[in-house]
């Protein structure tokens, strides 16, 4: 398995994090998580490739052209402000149909960003961007004939939808890589494995049928993102019964997980892609900072395991985990169970 990475991460360090009315020390998000990541795959004995600049063009394959503007440019633009914080964080959203796109940056923030999960500081721009770059490396790889590769992204992106931010997202470099992989496949399936909805993955993808979602997720009707990521959403138009979601309980243990799983990836060889992209998040962990499900680092190798007996071509995007011990173990449990199914 090939390992893609670019340190351009580091650059993004968000501080700003409101959690139940009170703001937090930091977020969640830090660059340590992708420090624990990268001792493990290297521990494995494997060493990251540094993705080339891909350009413009594969993230504009996914987003929309004035959501990018808003991206590179909010952190100059709220700088310019008097009085202005250290990072872009939204202080008002619009409460109905959007009428005329608006020129203030407040505005626009409050637009492109669906919480205060995703504040934008002055390197976050460029490292959203190594992201995708990273995950569109690994696509291209297993094009050009690996079986896998592995994208070690930071910041995530599965919460980012066409035109807005969210979740500590930006770019979702997930529909990135399934895109970039519709170039030589037919048909692609995205397998979401986070603890939480894929909600910006399936938002993409919602009117399309040569790209399958799937998200294995705790219920919204208790856990973020909330207001997607319910039974019932099966995609609409062309995309109708293209997107699966499968909520669980919260605290949802090993066992129940698999069991949900097997008919979920049922659904995927059904589908017959050409190639796959799991959605990599390791934050379903019993230990995780954000307690959603009850995962154990055995589990996750399990998880990997079925995974990897889908016998595709697949490109492994990370997506959560955030800051425990076993972070790094629950990643090298994953990898193992994935190749060792091959």
């Amino acid at each position: 398995m090939r390992v893609v990475h670019h340190p351009d991460h580091r650059g993004h360090d968000p501080r700003f994090f409101l959690v139940r009315g009170k703001p937090a020390t930091r977020s969640a998000e830090q660059p340590q998580r992708a420090d624990l990541l990268l001792d493990a795959v290297r521990g494995m004995g494997l060493e990251p490739l540094l993705p080339p600049d891909y350009g413009a063009a594969t993230r504009a394959a996914v987003h929309d052209a004035r959501y990018l503007a808003f991206l590179e440019s909010a952190w100059r633009r709220w700088h310019a402000l008097p009085d202005a914080g250290d990072e872009v964080v939204a202080n008002v959203h619009p409460a109905g149909p959007v009428v005329a796109y608006p020129e203030a940056i407040v505005a626009q923030a409050g637009l492109h960003m669906a919480d205060t999960a995703c504040p934008i500081g002055e390197h976050t721009w460029r490292a959203a961007c190594a992201a995708a770059n990273a995950a569109t490396h690994a696509a291209q790889l297993v094009i050009d004939g690996e079986r896998a590769a592995y994208a070690l992204c930071r910041p995530p992106g599965h919460h980012a939808y066409a035109d807005r931010a969210g979740g500590f997202c930006y770019l979702n470099n997930s529909a990135i890589a399934a895109q970039h992989l519709r170039r030589c496949h037919e048909r692609v399936a995205v397998v979401d494995v986070d603890v939480h909805h894929g909600n910006g993955t399936q938002g993409i993808f919602w009117r399309r049928r040569d790209v399958l979602t799937v998200s294995l997720h705790a219920d919204p009707s208790q856990y973020y993102p909330f207001f997607a990521g319910y039974e019932q959403e099966r995609g609409e138009g062309d995309g109708e019964g293209f997107n699966l979601n499968v909520p669980l309980p919260v605290g949802t243990d090993d066992a129940r997980y698999l069991d949900a799983l097997e008919p979920a990836l049922a659904r995927v060889r059904g589908f017959a892609p050409g190639a796959l992209v799991v959605a990599l998040g390791l934050d379903a962990y019993a230990g995780d900072p954000l307690k959603g499900m009850a995962i154990t680092t055995a589990g996750f190798g399990r998880i990997g395991a079925a995974l990897g007996r889908l016998g595709l071509p697949t490109v492994l995007v990370q997506e959560g985990g955030y800051l425990a011990p076993e972070l790094g173990e629950n990643l090298a449990a994953a990898l193992r169970g994935f190749m060792g199914a091959a």
